[in-house]
């Protein structure tokens, strides 16, 4: 599942002129236990019934990829089938906010869990009747992504009732390393299958994984969950959230930030499949494989995030630089082993830039606001999925798989330059390059303006 909520009591919204509005979003103690959101027993067995539906959810993925692929020979077609799974949250993603917003919860992902799986048996039996086309695959494609417009917010905000303002930031990252670690195993184990006897158990056996996560929901004791107030049924809604992240730096800016990887930089099973496929002649299997690769680097950034007892911008910011510049870097790797190897960093880079800018969003974020500043946030980083898969299947079908990775890249560190540079400036922040013992140290430093406001202000109060 994807990572959690902030917590009802967390630090308001940094103000806009705050020369910390864009470098920090949160003041919780520095370290902490990478386990400690696990000692909720609610949140125990929210997470053991998400690695399983999770592991269920990534073997569907690969196999589905990989079915389209089989089906039409085309990269463009996984870019459609990923296009139309991520088209209802750009169409209706805010109204899934306020639904999580206003009704209970747990009973919501009752019935979104159990509307999953049921997707996963429909796709699994026409799969093994030997029926399915790839229209098919399109409709329940869409179909999921419906029911995720709900399922996603509901899930997110729900994780604050479980564990609490203490342990939001630690279950966030928990939730992410939960995910990524299905991720080791959902794509080998469906590269196995596809071989062997077929897509079609994959899918099966994703579809009955749901009964996990919803045995969860029903064993939690309802008495431990933390309380929070739900908004009333009210017009202008949908505005009044928008206006309030468009009013806000530290959130809008991430936001900006995340919609333009999501929608360009986050397409790999596009091109991964294109590699397998078309670069290195190799199967199914190979594709697992470099997906495992990736889920390696996932699990290893999500758990150093949750030793992280901050949520820093600028390691947002970093970490996309960086993820561009990786995904570039392995697009023009001369060799199978390396561009292998840099699927591990790559993994890591990613899922840093997710979970920061998850994380530091919710916990800027007022608590009666945060399932519409959350469904706006999942709207733009998988909402833009319609609009950018299509444009990079496009593009690497006509110019190769490695050109189609490399622009991902491009556009991912180009726009992680350009809101690194608006932050700092609306931070009042400079970008200093100087010598630490013996090392070159990049980094922004407070202008004179501003260190002259913090000394006028310190000699007021």
């Amino acid at each position: 599942m994807s990572t959690g909520p902030g917590a009802p009591s967390a630090p308001g919204p940094n103000t806009p002129d705050s020369p910390t509005a864009t470098t920090t979003t949160t003041t919780q103690p520095a370290k902490s236990s990478t386990f400690s959101s696990l000692r909720i027993r609610n949140y125990r067995l929210f997470a053991s019934g998400a690695i399983v539906s999770n592991t269920g959810t990534w073997m569907s993925r690969i196999t589905q990829d990989w079915l389209v692929l089989s089906l039409t020979g085309s990269s463009a077609a996984v870019g459609i089938t990923t296009a139309l799974q991520f088209l209802p949250m750009l169409l209706f993603g805010l109204y899934g906010g306020v639904i999580a917003d206003r009704y209970p919860k747990r009973r919501m992902l009752f019935f979104t869990q159990g509307a999953l799986g049921l997707c996963g048996l429909a796709l699994a039996a026409l799969t093994l009747s030997g029926q399915v086309q790839v229209w098919h695959v399109y409709l329940i494609a869409f179909l999921l992504g419906m029911v995720t417009v709900v399922d996603n917010p509901t899930r997110q905000t729900f994780v604050s009732e479980m564990v609490g303002p203490d342990q939001v930031r630690n279950a966030v990252s928990l939730n992410s390393a939960n995910f990524h670690s299905a991720r080791l195993i959902g794509p080998a184990v469906a590269g196995v299958l596809i071989s062997t006897v077929g897509s079609g158990w994959a899918f099966l056996i994703n579809g009955l994984a749901f009964l996990a996560p919803i045995t969860g929901l029903l064993l939690m004791r309802t008495s431990e969950l933390h309380k929070v107030e739900r908004v009333p049924r009210g017009k202008g809604q949908l505005r009044e959230g928008l206006h309030y992240v468009a009013s806000r730096p530290e959130l809008i800016w991430p936001i900006v930030l995340i919609g333009f990887v999501g929608t360009f930089g986050f397409n790999f099973p596009i091109w991964l499949t294109a590699f397998a496929d078309e670069v290195y002649h190799a199967g199914a299997g190979t594709y697992g494989f470099l997906n495992t690769l990736m889920a390696v680097g996932s699990v290893a950034g999500a758990l150093l995030t949750a030793r992280r007892g901050s949520v820093r911008l600028r390691l947002l910011v970093g970490a996309a630089v960086l993820f561009g510049a990786l995904e570039i870097a392995a697009a023009f790797s001369p060799s199978y082993w390396l561009f292998a190897l840099l699927m591990i960093p790559t993994g890591m880079a990613a899922l840093t830039v997710n979970t920061t800018a998850n994380a530091s969003v919710q916990m800027a974020t007022d608590p009666a606001m945060r399932g519409r500043v959350m469904s706006l946030f999942m709207m733009v980083f998988v909402g833009g999925t319609p609009l950018g898969a299509p444009i990079v299947g496009w593009i690497t079908d006509t110019f190769g798989a490695r050109i189609g990775f490399a622009f991902g890249g491009l556009i991912s560190l180009l726009a992680a330059a350009t809101v690194g540079v608006i932050l700092a400036r609306v931070g009042g922040l400079r970008l200093s390059v100087g010598w630490h013992h013996g090392h070159p140290r990049v980094r922004f430093v407070p202008r004179e303006g501003a260190r002259e406001r913090d000394r006028e202000l310190t000699a007021v109060t």
